[in-house]
């Protein structure tokens, strides 16, 4: 697999990242160890988690991996803290205390003494950014992590917290973003995407396939093992089963047909060559779902099929 820079940094990943939303919970340590082999084998080098996926399941199913089956040293281990749960309920905190705590207990989890990336999962109003921004400069310094970026941030937010680690020497620089982009959701071309770009930034794209929806299971129905008939992704999933995101389904699947490739193919390959993007963090529910992913690394889509693509999925403008 192809490697690449991660933004203006020497923080070097494979052009496919892999995803563990599901691990400890609907996928199991069995089917994780089976997806982490078949990554490493392919060459892939970056996994990516967050403390909350699971409950923290997540990360202790990967520590165990990096224990018993892949040496740590083979992988850019990659996770994330400022969301969790508490009663049942999501809340964010990004203060020092609650981000440091969270790598703490990340790295507790996880079995080994530093990240390569850590992420803040979220932004949030409540805490000042100097003090979000002060935890990564702190968690650099003391050697829980080699690198630091956000995730789910705006474009302005994107640029004031890069721009105010640029600031002054010694701040440790945002090396990347992390943030949802497909064919069905290209919002992020518009602000964060030259944000990324003016200021350095990788960009990491989560549910590049549409949470799904762009492999075409849902053209027909509800597959009884997908995401969308699970309790806890059903609304997650619900939201690209439209009329409009029909449409680009349609197109991928008919470019699919004609380049003798599988929709997921098409659609990843799509993400994965965009501007600015470094690698695209792919989740499966099982290792045959992942090797499909992986089968990637081979396609390359002819420009006239990317621009169709483009033109079926464009962003809409307002009339002037």
């Amino acid at each position: 697999m192809q490697q690449r820079q991660v933004g203006r940094t020497g923080l070097v990943v494979s052009r496919l990242g892999l995803g563990t939303l599901t691990w400890g919970r609907d996928t199991d340590q069995h089917e994780a160890r089976d997806q982490l082999v078949a990554f490493v084998d392919a060459g892939g080098t970056l996994v990516d988690t967050a403390a909350p996926y699971a409950d923290g399941a997540s990360e202790l199913v990967l520590g165990a991996l990096l224990r018993d089956v892949v040496p740590r040293e083979q992988l850019v281990v990659a996770t994330k803290a400022g969301s969790g749960a508490l009663r049942g309920r999501r809340v964010h905190d990004t203060s020092r205390g609650a981000l440091l705590d969270t790598l703490d207990a990340s790295l507790g989890r996880l079995g080994i003494d530093h990240v390569d990336l850590w992420q803040v999962h979220v932004w949030h109003d409540g805490t000042p950014l100097d003090e979000t921004l002060a935890a990564l400069d702190h968690a650099v310094a003391t050697g829980r992590t080699h690198y630091v970026g956000v995730s789910n941030y705006t474009g302005w937010q994107t640029a004031q917290a890069a721009t105010w680690q640029c600031a002054v020497p010694g701040r440790a620089r945002l090396a990347s973003t992390q943030v949802e982009y497909s064919l069905l959701n290209r919002d992020v071309e518009d602000e964060v995407l030259p944000a990324a770009n003016a200021l350095g930034l990788g960009v990491l794209p989560w549910s590049p396939l549409g949470r799904g929806v762009l492999t075409g299971k849902y053209r027909t129905g509800l597959p009884a093992d997908s995401r969308a008939a699970s309790p806890h992704f059903e609304a997650y999933v619900s939201v690209y089963l439209d009329d409009t995101s029909r449409r680009i389904v349609d197109a991928v699947c008919r470019a699919a047909e004609g380049l003798g490739l599988s929709p997921l193919e098409v659609a990843l390959a799509w993400v994965r060559d965009r501007p600015g993007v470094t690698a695209p963090i792919v989740g499966a529910r099982t290792a045959a779902q992942l090797r499909g992913a992986l089968s990637v690394e081979q396609v390359e889509l002819p420009e006239q099929i990317v621009q169709a693509l483009d033109d079926v999925s464009g962003l809409e403008t307002d009339e002037q």
